[in-house]
């Protein structure tokens, strides 16, 4: 049995929400939230935490 999704607010930049609207069209998913929810398992799951949160990524620091 699925658990139920709790509501979290966050502040993310405008780029990276047209980006989680993309993922929800391209695969038909029903909101932004399942495409995080997505994003978020898969880091959980799959994805190399080093690989994640070690490495500096600032795409707006220039």
């Amino acid at each position: 049995m699925a658990t139920p999704n709790i509501k979290v607010t966050f502040e993310i930049k405008p780029d990276m929400y047209e980006m989680l609207k993309k993922i929800r069209d391209k695969y038909e998913l029903p909101d932004t939230s399942k495409a995080m929810r997505v994003l978020l398992d898969y880091a959980a799951d799959d994805g190399d935490w080093d690989e994640i949160f070690a490495t500096i990524r600032c795409r707006r620091c220039s």
